[in-house]
């Protein structure tokens, strides 16, 4: 079995990030996340990192990465240690997979998402649109073996982490309070590397999150219901489990959340006035009050201004 290294403590005291894609520039959804998370670090006296979670090359569109930089450098949000990029730690990963290999917690996988539907179906079980499918456990085995390193990573198939029965996880956020997810019901084993060899955001994540030292987690809700699975991950692996609060997301006049995949407008950043604008808009969604509003006032001196109004609401309605 490999030997891992133990992730980094946060002897720096808080330290939190933002992790966008690059699959297109800032929206007004990825910019409420950008500031809540850096306004968080600053109301802490905390860092605030950038790292561009670019593993998926399909979605990726080239220049991105630059354009999202551009745009937070231009509201003001630098960061404040080396930029990463996910696309430059595979090895990171793959020691990872090959750890929970020799603790026997990992299968392979050769299901499509048709057949899953299908014996879900068969189970009398119908996933509503637009709703993660539950994995029902068609390809894992009675007894989980160490497999071949090698057999890992040539072979065409997904890699599912196995899931003890009976699996419900509870935890706080800062925010909404008390959650629970039974992962066994509501998740099923879930993938780590997809078949097409790509180490899937639930693994990075996690692996990330402990290299780096994070320790406070500030995102949108989207991601909620991702966070039962990573701080189970995070136990497996021994890691520890960061502060999470999840912020309200923007959603367009059909009620759908702000996406790049429905074609958010991007956030116009060409000059400060712009950039403040969209500061602004976003500082409004969060519920942040009594903002100087005036055309003269400097991006820095807003953000100072939005950095008090953060420490005085910590709760979204």
């Amino acid at each position: 079995m490999p030997n891992l290294k133990n992730p980094p403590s946060p002897v720096d005291g808080y330290r939190g990030r933002f992790a966008p894609s690059p699959t297109g520039p800032l929206h007004a959804g990825s910019l409420v996340a950008a500031l809540g998370s850096w306004l968080d670090a600053r109301k802490n006296n905390g860092k605030w990192l950038l790292r561009i979670e670019d593993l998926d090359t399909p979605r990726c569109i080239p220049g991105s990465d630059q354009e999202i930089m551009r745009q937070l450098l231009a509201c003001g949000l630098s960061w404040d240690e080396e930029l990463t990029w996910q696309s430059q730690h595979q090895s990171r990963y793959k020691k990872v997979l090959e750890h929970l290999n020799g603790l026997q917690t990992i299968y392979p996988c050769t299901c499509s998402r048709q057949s899953i539907a299908n014996a879900l179906e068969a189970r009398g079980v119908l996933t509503p649109r637009n709703q993660e499918m539950v994995y029902p456990g068609s390809c894992r085995p009675q007894k989980i073996p160490v497999h071949e390193n090698k057999t890992i990573f040539s072979a065409e198939m997904a890699w599912r982490l196995a899931l003890p029965p009976g699996l419900k996880l509870q935890f706080e956020d800062l925010v909404l309070g008390k959650q629970s997810q039974n992962l066994n019901q509501e998740v099923g084993d879930f993938v780590l590397r997809r078949r097409d060899g790509v180490f899937t955001y639930q693994l990075a994540v996690v692996v990330d999150d402990a290299e780096q030292g994070i320790t406070h987690i500030v995102r949108g809700a989207d991601l909620l219901n991702n966070t039962a699975r990573q701080i189970y991950l995070q136990s497996v692996l021994g890691y520890a489990t960061p502060s999470y609060l999840h912020l309200p997301l923007v959603l367009d006049e059909h009620g759908e959340k702000l996406s790049k995949q429905t074609l958010a407008s991007a956030i116009h950043t060409e000059n400060s006035q712009q950039a403040l604008q969209a500061l602004r808009k976003a500082a409004e969604h969060l519920g942040l009050r009594d903002l100087p509003d005036g055309k003269d006032i400097s991006i820095a001196e807003w953000l100072l201004a939005a950095t008090q109004a953060w420490n005085r609401k910590i709760t979204f309605s």
